[in-house]
């Protein structure tokens, strides 16, 4: 007999939302974390009485009603809506691109002629059909705002020069012919108040939960104790890497408790000049209108992940995919184990999406 329904591997978004439906059709979980910690990247820890990012910023936003309704079962979000500031060499501008930058950086008042001179840029450049990622943002944006504020943090982040990088990467860049800094355009956005970590525990309420467990170590024992296996760690890792390596992109913290009320006076502030060896600084308190005597901020640096890193993007290239495509034949062939998640399906997703991938999985298995 089994001890348990289901072993879920990784207390992050997926995991979580997926026990929570489980139970909800009363299954019973076993939910384990190779860290010391539930949630995933999104977990947060308090530090001055500042709930922390620990993984990099998470600012929920989303424009499906169905997944906002669910998340607003397990916390209450603030009104907080992403604006952040980009600084080149002490240079201040606003983002998402949009009229106060066009105006700081040209001096231009009016759309038409922001309009006129992203035009003027581009037909300066003579680009017709966007090869990489540099002629993209130059046909979006024009030389100026690319030069200043995209290149140096778009190849800082990526670790390749932006003629190397595929143009779909930036095609979602906000770019607005209007005053609005609202950074998502999204219906719902916001942070849990209290943070992503008792929003989590909450999703998990009712599972038991082992941490500093890694799965991949103890596979056969840990599989033996349920009939059934979510997994979503690294796909590859689960197949010994055996038809090699899929690449990511790694992300370092360096945080810091300094005693002042405010450091920079936003949440974040991207550092858009190639000089700078990181690429945004993360104010926390700032997430949730704090008003703490001291404040916590995060310096983040962009890496080349490494085995023993902790992968966070997906390196969505051609080479990549083949690769994944590989991994996922072998998947589809693994009796009683459902892959999902960043990681398990080697994808680029928003919280939203992972949720909404999280509840579609779990309405076929529970239908």
């Amino acid at each position: 007999m089994k001890k348990y329904d289901y072993l879920i591997i990784g207390a992050g978004l997926y995991g979580a939302v997926f026990a929570h439906e489980a139970m909800k059709h009363g299954k019973s979980c076993l939910v384990i974390d190779k860290r010391p910690n539930i949630a995933g990247n999104v977990y947060t820890e308090e530090m001055e009485g500042i709930n922390v990012h620990v993984y990099g910023a998470h600012i929920f936003h989303t424009n499906n009603r169905e997944v906002w309704d669910y998340v607003n079962q397990f916390a209450e979000f603030n009104r907080f809506t992403n604006s952040p500031v980009a600084n080149y060499h002490g240079e201040l501008y606003s983002l998402p691109f949009n009229m106060y930058t066009f105006n700081k950086m040209w001096g231009v008042v009016t759309p038409e002629e922001a309009a006129a001179k992203i035009e003027e840029q581009r037909k300066a450049a003579g680009i017709t059909e966007p090869k990489n990622l540099e002629e993209q943002a130059i046909s979006l944006v024009g030389t100026d705002i690319y030069e200043k504020l995209i290149k140096g943090y778009t190849e800082k982040q990526w670790g390749r020069p932006c003629t190397e990088l595929p143009s779909f990467i930036i095609k979602r860049l906000p770019v607005r012919l209007t005053f609005d800094n609202n950074y998502f355009n999204a219906l719902y956005q916001g942070i849990p108040m209290g943070g992503y970590t008792k929003m989590v525990a909450n999703m998990l309420d009712g599972a038991e939960v082992r941490l500093n467990v890694d799965y991949l170590q103890h596979k056969d024992e840990l599989g033996a104790l349920a009939s059934k296996v979510l997994y979503t760690g690294p796909i590859d890792a689960y197949f010994d890497y055996k038809l090699g390596n899929l690449e990511y992109r790694s992300v370092r913290f360096e945080t810091e408790v300094l005693d002042k009320p405010n450091f920079q006076g936003n949440a974040a502030v991207n550092y858009t000049d190639r000089e700078t060896p990181w690429t945004r600084i993360i104010e926390h308190k700032w997430f949730e209108f704090g008003t703490q005597p001291k404040t916590v901020i995060s310096r983040e640096y962009s890496s080349e992940w490494k085995p023993g890193d902790e992968p966070y993007y997906p390196v969505n290239d051609e080479k990549n995919g083949k690769l994944y495509a590989a991994y996922k034949e072998l998947a589809d062939d693994e009796q009683d184990v459902i892959f999902g998640g960043r990681l398990g399906e080697y994808k680029y997703y928003d919280m939203d999406a992972v949720i909404a991938a999280a509840l579609k999985k779990a309405g076929e298995v529970f239908h």
